[in-house]
């Protein structure tokens, strides 16, 4: 088989998060990896993280499949590699191997294609006054996390469905402690009937205003809605920011079938609302749950008439 030219990728070898953005206005990550781990055989309960370590091969093809569907920026298989979650399945020893890991199997991938911005998720525990763990542990956790993708070469960091602003601020420090990575901090919000918020209250204009003024170099949102309810959190943020908007919004809306997750939107279903996501003030779009090479696939060709400078056909 011949390996496709991937439009706008030898470009991106010579360019950092903010150049790309300015010649493209609007960049492509990439989907979800949770529900491409699942199709290759994560168990129910089981670590994802764990994979780095004994499925590696898996994890580089899930990465190497988002860079062919045309991804500008690809994530890593590291999104609950904290040591508050890891701890759980016995991995608390392990943080750094796992985390390193996890950036060098996406940086293997990309081969300087695409670059990859390493992913942290919610440790799942609250600080006090509402849980046991303290704010200088919640920031060392993320801080162990960062500190491994550092020295694994991470081109930025993308810290992703958050509920909790505090938590986030705790990992946005983190990125800032302990390197010079640029930093995307984004929330997950629903939408109920005081309007969109996320399940601890916090509100898109609020979390945008805080995660600007914290130092985010991006600010968005991810998972939680589909794209219609993602473009009303995107509008809702643009006028209170200067900084450029991250969005990652779920295939739909998941509906439960025979005890598993389902999300229905097909590829085309969800590219036909780039253009209006786009509109709202999003910069740099991709999918979370649900979504597969394919919605990103054909996000990218749905993209490219709305860029400044558009990649060869």
């Amino acid at each position: 088989m011949v390996k496709r030219e991937i439009p706008g990728h030898k470009e991106i070898q010579r360019m950092n998060w903010r150049q790309m953005l300015d010649h493209w206005g609007i960049l492509l990550a990439d989907g979800a990896w949770g529900t491409e781990i699942g199709k290759r055989g994560l168990a129910v309960g089981e670590c994802p993280e764990r994979w780095n370590l004994e499925h590696p091969d898996q994890i580089k093809q899930i990465a190497s499949s988002y860079l062919e569907a045309g991804a500008q920026i690809v994530l890593t298989n590291t999104f609950g590699a904290n040591r508050l979650k890891l701890r759980r399945f016995g991995l608390a020893d392990r943080v750094e191997e796992i985390n390193r890991v996890g950036v060098e199997l996406s940086r293997e991938a990309v081969n300087g294609a695409a670059l990859v911005f390493a992913s942290i998720g919610p440790t799942g525990e609250f600080m006090k006054p509402l849980g046991t763990v303290t704010e200088a542990e919640m920031i060392e956790a993320f801080a162990q996390q960062v500190r491994a993708f550092v020295a694994a070469g991470a081109d930025g960091v993308v810290v992703e469905t958050m509920m909790d602003l505090a938590e986030a601020r705790c990992a946005l420090r983190a990125v800032r402690d302990s390197s010079d990575l640029p930093a995307a901090v984004c929330m997950t919000f629903s939408r109920g009937p005081a309007g969109y918020a996320t399940i601890m209250g916090i509100t898109p204009q609020q979390a945008a205003t805080e995660l600007e003024k914290a130092g985010a170099d991006l600010v968005g949102a991810n998972c939680g809605t589909g794209i219609e309810d993602m473009i009303e959190v995107i509008r809702l943020m643009r006028p209170v920011i200067t900084k450029p908007l991250w969005a990652k919004p779920n295939a739909g809306v998941p509906e439960l079938v025979d005890g598993k997750t389902v999300f229905r939107q097909t590829p085309e279903e969800m590219a036909n609302h780039l253009p209006a996501l786009t509109e709202a003030g999003a910069r740099v779009v991709g999918g979370c749950c649900g979504t597969t090479p394919e919605h990103i696939r054909t996000m990218a060709e749905k993209i490219n008439p709305l860029r400044k400078n558009r990649t060869p056909e």
